[in-house]
């Protein structure tokens, strides 16, 4: 009888694929990643930094998303501010749990030259649960889970009519399967890659080491990956936030990975595909940054207030609706009198136009 799951075959851990059906999108993603990079070299520091900032935070925030909890977005970006020495005056102080997600991100991306061992995932699993509980449940911390309860299976549905859509190698496995995956993922070179991000983050999240925070765990493995196939600490693209798009087939993919065949051509062609996304975004946000460090370039010697200043770099990272006078007097806190003659001197200055008449005045940049 066939096993019901890829762990019990007498394959693995040997995962294979057919490389010919990868080539072309394998080779893409490398020239696009090798321009991505040297783009961003040739963005102002300032720049780079508010778009590694920007990629850290969609990590943070999607990993979390991933797994339904939702973070505070605004304590996300006081945490990493503060860990990266960017301003982070008026940023609420980050709660614990916040900040445990965040140091393990960093820790992940800032040193991915470092190895990865036991203790090092221990000291991970030890910042997303720093009580010792997930929710209202007492989790086993920084130690292999132990199967007390029963083996560990994903499931969904109703209580009393769960499906199961995987059950992990049994507890007593894992001291063996994590020094194996450990070994593999510092010293085995022999891969390409990207592929072997693909591959650790399918492998880890398969054997399902923790009792709980396997996922996030997973996707910071493979942070770690792509950060060394990048060779650079500085995250450009966000993977996490490619799968959060995609979740469900995400979750479809893993299923049918950890099911019976060691063959993951299927999950590799998809996390090329989202890597690629990945890719695309960030070329997007790189356009954005270069757009306004020009505009900043050009407007330098323009005497601007503080507000005029927030409103601009609003509008270049994506102003959400119309910019209006009532709009625009809510985010500066002032006045209506005060919005209209900011807005007018903007106008006057070039630099915003004013489209509509009537109560459906709005401004634009001019660019």
């Amino acid at each position: 009888m066939k096993p019901a799951y890829a762990h019990l075959t007498d394959d693995w851990p040997n995962y294979r694929w057919d490389h010919e059906s990868l080539a072309d999108s394998l080779s893409r993603i490398h020239f696009r990643r090798g321009e991505l990079i040297a783009g961003m070299a040739n963005v102002g520091f300032e720049m780079r930094q508010e778009a590694i900032l920007r990629v850290l935070m969609q990590d943070v925030t999607g990993s979390s998303e991933i797994e339904g909890e939702h973070l505070d977005e605004r304590q996300v970006r006081s945490s990493l501010a503060r860990k990266m020495g960017l301003p982070f005056a008026g940023l609420p102080v980050p709660e614990q749990r916040v900040e445990g997600v965040v140091e393990m991100m960093l820790d992940a991306t800032q040193r991915f030259d470092q190895p990865l061992t036991q203790e090092r995932l221990f000291g991970w699993h030890n910042s997303l649960f720093p009580t010792g509980y997930s929710g209202l449940y007492k989790v086993n911390v920084a130690g292999w889970r132990d199967d007390a309860q029963g083996p560990m299976v994903v499931v969904s549905g109703r209580l009393g009519k769960e499906t199961i859509h995987f059950e992990a190698p049994a507890a007593d496995r894992l001291p063996k399967e994590m020094a194996r995956f450990l070994e593999w993922f510092e010293h085995d070179s022999r891969m390409d890659s990207v592929l072997k991000a693909g591959v650790a983050h399918l492998w880890f999240v398969t054997v399902h080491p923790f009792e709980d925070g396997n996922g996030r765990i997973a996707r910071a493995v493979m942070d770690m990956a792509l950060a060394r196939a990048d060779n650079t600490p500085q995250r450009f693209y966000s993977m996490t936030a490619q799968i959060l798009a995609d979740k469900h087939r995400y979750y479809r993919q893993l299923e049918a990975a950890q099911r019976g065949s060691m063959d993951i051509t299927s999950w590799l062609a998809w996390f090329l595909n989202r890597i690629a996304a990945a890719i695309t975004l960030a070329e997007d946000v790189i356009e954005i940054v270069r757009r306004k460090q020009s505009f900043w370039d050009q407007h330098r010697e323009l005497h601007l207030t503080a507000r005029q200043t927030k409103l601009i770099n609003m509008l270049f990272d994506g102003f959400q609706g119309k910019l209006q006078t009532a709009k625009y007097s809510r985010i500066a806190k002032c006045s209506k009198d005060t919005a209209l003659r900011d807005l007018a001197d903007l106008v006057q200055k070039g630099i915003l136009v004013q489209a509509g008449s009537g109560r459906g005045t709005h401004y634009l940049l001019a660019q």
